[in-house]
């Protein structure tokens, strides 16, 4: 799989730095992590703000009350574990805690999706989007790539109120830059097209490009989407797509139940543009350990899944239009 033009960089690594950034700027910014500090870059905050870096151990669940607590008292706390240990095993800390109370809390989850390759399928996070967007006030985000981890940290920052955001392990190709906006509920349009569109999040953003440059050389236009936020959904965007294009298709690191593809279904069966929508996903399985690149390929995320995607939902909207 070619991560090809683009350069890289760790989310994990924008995490970390805007953390400092912001915590020389408001003395209410406050950090705690699960013994992952050096993995998470929350290492960069502990050693200039020692004062305002809580170590919690391996211990999510007290991590998660606490920072709640914290929040209550008018601090801004930013918590950060693996993406799989902070959705699971805090998840009810989550939900009572942070969700219902709507305190203030920031949810970093680092390690998410099967790109953590090696660290096994204990370690795979592939359900925490479809659990965290099931929660009634979080609003969850999945960054593409370095520019956009940045933006979202300070947007978290300032906004009032519980968010999740999931980061990866991996360098992840830089396909925004510092120019590129970032707006709360908003997907943006990277490419223009007129026959299918691609909605991307997180690592699958440079799939859906690459799976767009080259069906462009096919004589396919493709609209290429990149939707950070989850939750909640730019329903405008994915209305206007399915109106002037026709068909749509999804691409997320995460189980086909749940995410991306479900959240797209339903705001198009709920409106009057009932076009064909393809999930490209986790099809319910567990991966095993092993380099990321080739877990991807076993999970089937990759660029030619996704332009496989493209040709067959034009083929379902070319022949409910055959039949009409």
């Amino acid at each position: 799989m070619a991560v090809s033009d683009w350069p890289l960089e760790l989310t994990r690594e924008a995490y970390g730095r805007t953390l400092v950034e912001l915590g020389q700027e408001n003395p209410r910014i406050v950090v705690l992590d699960a013994d992952l500090a050096v993995s998470t870059l929350t290492k960069y905050f502990r050693d200039a703000f020692p004062d305002r870096f809580f170590e919690m151990g391996i211990a999510e669940q007290n991590m998660v009350g606490v920072a709640s607590g914290l929040a209550l008292e008018g601090y801004i706390p930013f918590l950060s574990s693996y993406a799989m240990f902070l959705s699971g095993r805090a998840y009810d800390q989550i939900r009572q805690d942070v969700d219902y109370q709507q305190t203030n809390v920031k949810l970093a989850a680092a390690h998410g999706g099967i790109s953590v390759g090696q660290d096994g399928p204990t370690h795979q996070s592939m359900e925490d989007l479809a659990a965290l967007t099931a929660m009634v006030n979080m609003t969850v985000i999945v960054p593409a790539d370095f520019h956009q981890t940045k933006k979202l940290v300070r947007w978290a920052a300032a906004y009032d109120g519980p968010v999740y955001f999931r980061m990866g392990r991996e360098k992840v190709p830089m396909i925004t830059d510092e120019s590129t906006p970032f707006e709360y509920g908003k997907m943006i349009q990277l490419v223009d097209g007129t026959d299918c569109t691609i909605i991307a999040t997180g690592l699958t953003l440079f799939m859906a490009m690459e799976a767009q440059r080259e069906l462009a050389t096919e004589g396919i236009s493709v609209r290429v989407l990149n939707a950070p936020f989850l939750k909640p959904i730019d329903e405008t965007a994915i209305l206007k797509a399915a109106q002037e294009t026709g068909c749509i298709v999804t691409a997320e690191e995460h189980n086909v139940w749940g995410g991306l593809g479900s959240i797209v279904a339903r705001v198009v069966v709920g409106s009057k543009h009932l076009v064909p929508v393809e999930i490209v996903g986790i099809n319910n399985m567990y991966l095993s350990s092993g380099p990321w690149t080739d877990l991807m390929e076993v999970a089937g995320l990759t660029t030619s899944r996704v332009k496989d995607a493209v040709r067959s939902a034009m083929r379902r909207r070319d022949q409910r239009v055959a039949t009409v």
